[in-house]
């Protein structure tokens, strides 16, 4: 006779993904990680090996709730307990995060809510005394929290405090709120195609926005949709898809792209018919470029080295385009857990590595070539303060101004000077998850 009689008793479905949920919202908290290294690559979660793609799916959302709302939560949670969040049980403090997050966001039924987030608290040997605790706050979550809500709604609470002073003082108290709201929204997936954007538009259940980037809120797995494995298209933010289309007709030139990981522009360039060269310091990110231009059918040279010690040919280049480490805090929508991980004191330590990329690319530009720098950052230290000083240090660069008809007519997206600056709330839309960009600078220069 075997000696276990009885199987073990199978684990309640949902539970395993509100598990990695908890882990990953402590990962960002408690240790500092990022999203996408505790999702993708070698520091992936172990246990989203064995979740099945719907349960993956499940997870994402959650983690993106709670970081997309988490000040809000804060508000909340501390009304509706007496002595605040317990500190001693990180699990505790996670579960009520998820649990208040899908009663006061997410399509899932209350019961199910806070009956998965005591068993979450149950499972974890410092936090299973404040299960009753945990009950009990989201009992009353499910009664009294979209009230709540409503109550600091106009607060913008789901941003730091330094953020939203620094972008309230550059872009005005009515922008900065503007892109609060924009930000609390879930964002949609926005490809670039290679051909016959309508088409594929059509095929994904989306819709072609004005700077031709096709943009759908399916949900899933990006690489079963149709056209992937194909290469039809790669996923890149409609604004992130604008700083490589500045070049203008680049067919035969050499343009090299510096910081060039994941690969996106790397990919509209060499699709525009340039002999592109991409630099890169990471190796396991030069891996993924060098796989995604396998998949795209799309050729270019790919470099593992640091640009700004990079020697580059002798003859230079007759285009560089330069998409610079930064802060990325106009990838929120995309990546909640920049509000939370990124300092104010982070800018200044950017602005330096910005600024020898950006004397390095004069050095490799041809006389007569053109430079496009941009950055994924809402920092006017790391976009038009940058550029300034380059302007001011090289008097052999002139800015060449871009016009409102190279951007789909956009002018709300071009800056009096002539540069680039996109805007969270750009793009507005009567469904908010079909609205918005990210927030993107870029200028063009041209060297003498």
């Amino acid at each position: 006779m075997p000696s276990q009689r009885f199987a073990p008793p199978s684990e309640v479905p949902g539970l395993a993904a509100r598990r990695i949920a908890a882990d990953i919202v402590d990962g960002v908290l408690q240790k500092h990680r990022t999203l996408d290294e505790q999702l993708d690559g070698s520091g992936a979660h172990p246990g989203l090996k064995t979740l099945p793609d719907r349960d993956r799916a499940l997870m994402r959302r959650l983690v993106a709730t709670v970081l997309r709302r988490l000040g809000t939560l804060g508000h909340v949670l501390s009304r509706l307990l007496d002595k605040g969040i317990p500190s001693d049980a990180p699990r505790a403090q996670s579960a009520l995060l998820i649990g208040a997050a899908q009663i006061l966001w997410m399509d899932v039924p209350d019961h199910a809510a806070v009956d998965l987030s005591v068993r979450l608290v149950q499972s974890d040997r410092r936090a299973a005394r404040y299960a009753g605790l945990v009950n009990a706050v989201l009992r009353r979550c499910a009664r009294e929290g979209k009230a709540l809500v409503e109550e600091v709604a106009a607060q913008s609470l789901d941003l730091p405090p330094w953020m939203l002073a620094r972008w309230s003082a550059h872009y005005g108290e009515t922008v900065a709120r503007d892109m609060a709201l924009a930000l609390s929204h879930d964002p949609s997936l926005d490809l670039t195609v290679k051909s016959d954007a309508a088409q594929w538009a059509s095929r994904l259940h989306g819709e072609v926005l004005p700077t031709g980037s096709v943009r759908t809120v399916l949900h899933g797995a990006v690489t079963t949709l149709p056209g992937f494995a194909e290469g039809q298209w790669w996923v890149q933010d409609a604004a992130a898809a604008l700083p490589a289309r500045l070049f203008g007709d680049i067919e035969g030139k050499s343009i090299a792209d510096l910081c060039a990981a994941p690969g996106g522009k790397t990919a509209q360039l060499a699709l525009a018919g340039a002999h592109v060269t991409a630099i890169d310091r990471s190796p396991a990110r030069v891996a993924r470029l060098r796989e995604n231009l396998t998949r795209l059918s799309l050729q270019a040279e790919t470099i593992v080295a640091d640009a700004v010690e990079w020697a580059g040919p002798a003859d230079g280049f007759d285009g560089i385009l330069i998409d610079a480490p930064c802060t990325s805090t106009g990838t929120i929508r995309r990546h909640p857990d920049v509000s939370w991980l990124r300092q104010e004191s982070d800018i200044a330590a950017m602005t330096v590595l910005q600024r020898r990329l950006l004397q390095k690319s004069v050095s490799l530009l041809k006389p007569g070539g053109t430079l496009v720098y941009c950055t994924c950052s809402l920092e006017p230290e790391e976009g038009e303060h940058a550029v300034a000083a380059l302007l001011a240090a090289e008097p052999g660069l002139r800015r060449v101004p871009i016009d409102a008809s190279e951007v789909s007519g956009l002018s709300e997206i071009v800056t009096p000077e002539g540069d680039l600056r996109t805007l969270p709330s750009h793009l507005p839309n009567a469904d908010p998850k079909l609205g918005g960009l990210d927030g993107f600078f870029a200028a063009r220069l041209v060297k003498s």
